[in-house]
């Protein structure tokens, strides 16, 4: 009877013990999230500046060639280069954030998974420059799951992405979540959001035995991009100072929609040097983007040798190009990053209110770090031609 005593109280004190334990790992993980680093506008210029890096598709390091480059490249090219031209890419721009649009390892050729992440992001980490990723269809090919993978990322310095939205029961994917970037500090938007940027899982391969090809934003991912575009409008109209119009949202994925295929020369900035690589049916997300009236632009990679904007239902949908060096691409064309500059509207003399406008260029990785195809994605008061094409600046 008395080891029985014994028994029960050993299994009591286990099970506080137990509880007492996931409830800090519980209330660590929304420390965390609580503890995140706020994003805002810059007081000095009134800017907020975002580089987009696509398929960087990072394997070994040192150790692993280059595609796709000029003969004279070949012998010293190597992850390497991928690396350099994102600190490149830092020092010139000075982000306020750095988004991955999936593709940031290639899977399949990377020894260590893990490993391969670190590297890839390591410029990001030792920046101190708060960034986000989403996935590609290659970032699960290797030592880990995509689940694993998107793990991996969420627990990195500096990072602001997240594996799921803590509020959703079931959501397809993983890497689903929001970012809100708040005002000026001291202006009356301190406290609000003036710009909301969506991140969504595209997928990589359907499952589906009937449908071929690549993956797709799913249902579910639509209602919880929905509901969240909904509740950020309501608060940026409702709460003060009141707006009579929703704050801009951008959203970031790899794989491109089939709207992708809706320009050509005639009707976009930038070139389109191969097809589009969409999923093979359509699941609807370019029109839950319109309904949903807050998003100005979409932002992919997955095409490395596509770079273009395009303005459809006046709603921009933009390709980065291909930044990594062991990513395939041509060689003579050069890689390529992408930047988008939100601006604010000036109130007063020193004063700074809700955003103004947004623009986009591309960077090339040669000599000069050329500065190609400036152009207005968004406007919030137009004047005149929307767009503005530049070879060079």
């Amino acid at each position: 009877m008395a080891n029985c005593r014994r028994l029960l109280l050993f299994s009591s004190i286990f099970l506080v013990t137990l509880a007492a334990a996931a409830a800090v790992e519980i209330g660590s993980y929304g420390a965390k999230e609580n503890t995140r680093k706020k994003l805002r506008f810059d007081r000095e210029k009134g800017q907020f500046r975002i580089l987009q890096v696509a398929d960087m598709h990072f394997a070994n390091g040192e150790t692993t060639k280059c595609l796709n480059v000029l003969p004279s490249q070949i012998s010293s090219c190597s992850d390497l280069n991928t690396t350099a031209f994102i600190r490149r890419m830092i020092r010139a721009e000075r982000p306020h954030l750095i988004v991955f649009t999936g593709d940031n390892i290639f899977g399949f050729d990377a020894t260590n998974s893990a490993t391969s992440l670190d590297a890839a992001f390591s410029v990001a980490i030792e920046s101190n420059i708060p960034w986000a990723a989403v996935l590609g269809n290659h970032d699960q090919e290797g030592t880990l799951s995509r689940e694993g993978v998107m793990k991996h990322i969420v627990g990195m310095k500096n990072t602001l992405s997240q594996l799921n939205p803590l509020d959703v029961d079931f959501i397809d994917g993983f890497g689903n979540y929001n970012l809100e970037v708040n005002g000026v500090d001291g202006s009356s938007f301190a406290n609000k959001s003036v710009l909301n940027l969506y991140f969504l899982d595209s997928g990589d391969y359907s499952a589906v035995p009937s449908i071929p090809g690549y993956g797709w934003i799913k249902p579910s991912q639509q209602f919880w991009f929905q509901q969240t575009s909904k509740k950020l409008q309501k608060v940026y109209t409702k709460s003060p100072p009141v707006q009579e119009t929703s704050a801009p949202g951008l959203a970031y994925f790899h794989i491109p929609l089939p709207e992708y295929a809706s320009f050509d020369s005639s009707n976009f900035t930038g070139v389109r040097k191969e097809g589009i690589s969409s999923a093979s049916v359509n699941s609807g997300f370019f029109p839950t983007m319109v309904e949903a009236g807050d998003v100005k632009a979409a932002f992919v990679g997955h095409d490395h040798l596509n770079d273009f904007c395009g303005d459809l239902m006046d709603i921009h949908l933009c390709y980065a190009g291909g930044f990594g060096y062991h990513a395939y691409g041509e060689a003579g064309w050069s890689r390529r990053a992408r930047m988008v500059v939100a601006s604010l509207e000036r109130t007063g003399h020193s004063g700074w209110g809700a955003v103004n406008s947004i623009k986009t260029w591309k960077r090339l990785d040669d000599v000069n770090l050329s500065t190609i195809d400036v152009q207005v994605l968004w406007s919030k008061n137009p004047t005149g031609s929307r767009r503005k094409k530049e070879t060079r600046v």
